[in-house]
């Protein structure tokens, strides 16, 4: 008897100790950097953290603050959002852009605070017909080509006076600059592994630079030059493909075409040739339709990729779809 209790006893204490090397993990083990190593990175909208995944690559995990299919512009962060950004290790943003961000940022300190603005290279709005500044509905458009960048707007109770038009990022060259400004700020917040971080930079940065290449080769020849877009979200793009955009909307998308704008609008079409009004995912077509409708012309969408609207595709899939959009409505050779 005694023998079976000292054999229980010894079995006892082996599964006892067995218990202990095979217990859970504590709750939420592995999910932030202290736990796992990598950098706890927060982007502000999802172009900023598609540069930062790719750059940071195994050594990152990063959160957008701008959750997918939301419109980024007037973005409300809620404090738990707040709060998790002084416990972050790094933040990627563009000052200027999103308030509610840059007010964040300045209450709760991260530890890395990396902005791209200055490698993004950002134009004063109104700088150019690409790059409107906004006008107050009833201000008569100036007559002449040069009409075709200014904008008569109801703003219906929205204050968004921007100075500069923040959509560097359909520009892929300047997605190659931020990208080599994300991977020199990370390298120096995480110095172990600078140089996978600048590697990722560049390889990425070689990337871009491409994509802004068959950009410009796509439409270095097309019948027509001018595009028609929902907001003036693609100045940057037709710069770099040497192009005119014509928004229904300004730089915000939330403001509201007045009927002489629409008038305007659809007097430049006819007179550029115009065959399509570009729509997009995150704002109602209805005005762009019936604009289309009324011209006799198509719609197509045109993604300023402001957001990620499909999860099976990134941003150089979504500047693809892009890029082949434009060469067939502008009948591209």
């Amino acid at each position: 008897m005694s023998k079976r209790i000292l054999a229980a006893a010894c079995a006892a204490a082996t599964a006892l100790a067995l218990s202990a090397c095979s217990s859970p993990a504590p709750s939420g083990s592995g999910s932030n950097a202290a736990k796992d190593g990598t950098l706890a990175v927060m982007a502000s909208f999802y172009p900023l953290k598609y540069l930062t995944e790719k750059v940071g690559g195994q050594h990152v995990s990063v959160t957008s603050l701008t959750p997918d299919g939301a419109e980024p512009h007037d973005l409300e962060l809620s404090p738990k959002m707040v709060d998790a950004l002084s416990s972050s290790d790094a933040v990627v943003y563009l000052a200027g852009f999103q308030s509610a961000v840059d007010e964040a940022i300045e209450q709760q300190g991260p530890k890395t605070v990396i902005d791209v603005s200055s490698a993004a290279q950002l134009i004063d709005a109104g700088a150019d017909a690409n790059h409107p500044a906004e006008e107050e509905e009833g201000e008569e458009a100036q007559s002449g080509h040069d009409h075709e960048g200014h904008e008569g707007h109801d703003h219906e109770g929205h204050d968004h006076d921007m100075t500069a038009d923040p959509h560097f990022w359909l520009d892929p060259v300047r997605m190659a600059q931020a990208a080599t400004l994300v991977g020199d700020k990370l390298a120096e917040a995480d110095s172990a592994h600078a140089d996978e971080y600048k590697a990722n930079a560049q390889a990425l940065a070689q990337e871009m630079n491409a994509l802004g290449n068959t950009l410009v080769e796509k439409t270095s020849s097309c019948s027509v030059t001018t595009f028609v877009t929902a907001h003036t979200a693609f100045g940057y793009l037709a710069d770099r493909a040497h192009l005119t955009q014509v928004g229904i909307s300004g730089l915000d998308p939330d403001s509201s075409p007045s009927q002489a704008r629409l008038a305007e609008i659809a007097q430049i079409a006819k007179d550029q040739g115009v065959t399509t009004i570009f729509t997009e995912a995150l704002i109602d077509p209805k005005v762009a339709q019936t604009l289309a409708d009324d011209l006799g012309i198509e719609t197509a969408v045109l993604d300023p990729i402001e957001s990620q609207t499909d999860a099976s595709k990134d941003y150089a899939a979504t500047m693809n779809d892009n890029i082949n959009a434009l060469t067939k409505a502008l009948n591209c050779q």
